[in-house]
């Protein structure tokens, strides 16, 4: 499962760096983290090549996983994909029309623990609905943070992102929220059901109130290094939460 999720992820990237490339997403003026075919060091067909690849890479996990947890599974498979492809390309890019959080919390949170837990247990239990939701709401913060640094530049491609539609104060808010919600789950589960041990992901609190801070007072490329910490947050919440 993981290896089937993560070739999945991967062929996402590649589909999201040369779909954002043809659309007009990636200049010279991109201030996130360097991409193959902006940076020149891929041609967008040898991208497409490696998401085929990756593509077909994932298809033996996928079948596995299908003899194992029956057509659910395939479902799941084909969605991620065709979702991953349809973020950034399509007739209807996602994240072009401010669908990139909900498409996020979906397929990182609900998708990736529920998915997860049918594959190990054949069904999915409540508490594995409960995980999915903060390991989605800091997912989706990790898209917030990007957003929000490249409002200006998506502007110019036509990209409506939640963040240029009503502006850097509320992806601030957004991303609060989402962080809010992520520790709210916790606290719920130790009180309604005795789950104390939840409680470890506060462990955390502190590093997630700095990279709120540092997103509410940074603007621009510095708000790389809250890209990657809340990409951290996640792991170890994640981790802690397990």
């Amino acid at each position: 499962a993981l290896a089937g999720a993560m070739l999945i992820q991967i062929a996402t990237n590649f589909a999201n760096d040369v779909f954002d490339h043809e659309k007009g997403a990636d200049t010279h003026e991109r201030l996130g983290p360097t991409r193959a075919v902006q940076a020149g060091l891929l041609t967008p067909r040898q991208v497409r090549v490696g998401l085929l690849v990756t593509i077909a890479l994932a298809l033996p996990f996928g079948v596995h996983l299908a003899l194992v947890g029956g057509w659910p599974i395939v479902a799941i498979g084909v969605a991620s994909i065709l979702s991953g492809i349809a973020y950034t390309g399509g007739p209807y890019p996602l994240g072009y029309h401010g669908l990139g959080d909900v498409f996020v919390f979906v397929f990182f949170g609900l998708v990736a623990v529920c998915g997860t837990a049918f594959v190990q247990l054949g069904s999915v239990p409540p508490l594995a609905w409960a995980a999915a939701v903060p390991v989605g709401a800091i997912a989706t913060a990790v898209l917030v943070v990007n957003n929000v640094r490249d409002r200006d530049t998506d502007v110019v491609a036509g990209k409506r992102t939640l963040a240029v539609r009503f502006g850097r104060r509320a992806g601030v808010l957004e991303y609060a929220m989402l962080l809010a919600v992520a520790y709210a789950v916790p606290v719920a589960l130790a009180v309604g059901e005795g789950r104390r041990w939840t409680l470890l992901v506060f462990a955390t609190f502190p590093r997630a109130v700095r990279l709120l801070r540092v997103l509410a007072t940074t603007d621009g490329r510095p708000l790389n290094d809250c890209l990657a910490g809340t990409a951290k947050l996640l792991l170890a919440y994640a981790l802690l939460f397990s």
